[in-house]
Protein backbone atom coordinates (compact mmCIF):
# COMPACT_ATOMS: atom_id res chain seq x y z
CA UNK A 1 0.00 0.00 0.00
CA UNK A 2 2.60 2.33 0.74
CA UNK A 3 4.33 1.47 -2.02
CA UNK A 4 1.77 2.52 -4.26
CA UNK A 5 0.91 5.78 -2.94
CA UNK A 6 4.90 6.72 -2.74
CA UNK A 7 4.97 6.04 -6.63
CA UNK A 8 1.62 8.03 -7.09
CA UNK A 9 3.49 10.88 -5.42
CA UNK A 10 6.47 10.74 -7.38
CA UNK A 11 4.42 10.58 -10.76
CA UNK A 12 2.73 13.33 -9.30
CA UNK A 13 5.55 15.37 -8.40
CA UNK A 14 7.32 14.75 -11.53
CA UNK A 15 4.05 15.64 -14.06
CA UNK A 16 4.78 19.18 -12.16
CA UNK A 17 8.40 19.31 -12.68
CA UNK A 18 7.75 18.40 -16.58
CA UNK A 19 5.21 21.29 -16.66
CA UNK A 20 7.46 23.53 -15.18
CA UNK A 21 10.40 22.85 -17.17
CA UNK A 22 8.10 23.52 -20.41
CA UNK A 23 6.00 26.07 -18.66
CA UNK A 24 9.99 27.68 -19.47
CA UNK A 25 10.58 26.66 -22.49
CA UNK A 26 9.00 28.90 -25.25
CA UNK A 27 9.62 25.98 -28.14
CA UNK A 28 7.11 23.20 -27.33
CA UNK A 29 4.06 25.43 -26.99
CA UNK A 30 1.64 25.43 -24.25
CA UNK A 31 0.04 22.09 -25.72
CA UNK A 32 2.11 19.82 -23.91
CA UNK A 33 2.56 21.91 -20.56
CA UNK A 34 -1.60 21.31 -20.82
CA UNK A 35 -0.98 17.82 -21.02
CA UNK A 36 1.35 17.89 -18.15
CA UNK A 37 -0.41 19.83 -15.97
CA UNK A 38 -4.03 17.56 -16.72
CA UNK A 39 -1.76 14.33 -15.88
CA UNK A 40 -1.01 15.81 -12.71
CA UNK A 41 -4.33 16.54 -11.83
CA UNK A 42 -5.49 13.35 -12.85
CA UNK A 43 -3.20 11.29 -10.83
CA UNK A 44 -4.19 13.32 -8.14
CA UNK A 45 -7.40 12.34 -8.28
CA UNK A 46 -7.39 8.87 -8.86
CA UNK A 47 -4.93 8.67 -5.99
CA UNK A 48 -7.41 9.89 -3.74
CA UNK A 49 -9.80 7.78 -4.99
CA UNK A 50 -7.65 5.14 -4.31
CA UNK A 51 -7.25 6.18 -1.18
CA UNK A 52 -10.45 6.02 -0.09
CA UNK A 53 -11.14 2.95 -1.71
CA UNK A 54 -8.86 1.15 0.23
CA UNK A 55 -10.48 2.75 3.40
CA UNK A 56 -14.05 1.35 2.42
CA UNK A 57 -12.59 -2.03 1.68
CA UNK A 58 -10.22 -1.78 5.30
CA UNK A 59 -7.16 -2.32 3.74
CA UNK A 60 -6.20 1.22 5.84
CA UNK A 61 -7.79 2.03 8.65
CA UNK A 62 -8.27 6.21 9.41
CA UNK A 63 -6.05 6.85 12.90
CA UNK A 64 -6.73 10.47 13.95
CA UNK A 65 -5.93 12.33 17.23
CA UNK A 66 -7.97 10.77 19.92
CA UNK A 67 -11.13 13.57 21.35
CA UNK A 68 -10.47 15.09 24.52
CA UNK A 69 -6.79 15.49 24.46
Amino acid sequence: MKFIVIVAFIGILGALASAGVLMLRKQKGKATMFRALALRVGLSVALFLFILFSAWMGWIQPTGLPIGK
